[in-house]
């Protein structure tokens, strides 16, 4: 199996992606279960509780 440098290249960058994505997304999970509760009540005292 024969693979280019241009192939290498986009797996790198596509892994890269990844990587980036999930440490976006489980930051921003972290940060739902340490203020989830806040932010809930804030919603609810300003009357848009209804969209969770």
């Amino acid at each position: 199996m024969n693979i280019s440098a241009g192939n290498w290249n986009r797996m790198i960058i596509a892994g890269i992606a990844v990587l980036a994505a999930a440490l976006v997304t489980g930051t921003a999970f972290a940060g739902w279960l340490n203020h989830g509760a806040e932010i809930f009540l804030t919603y609810a005292s300003a009357g848009l509780a209804w969209c969770f």
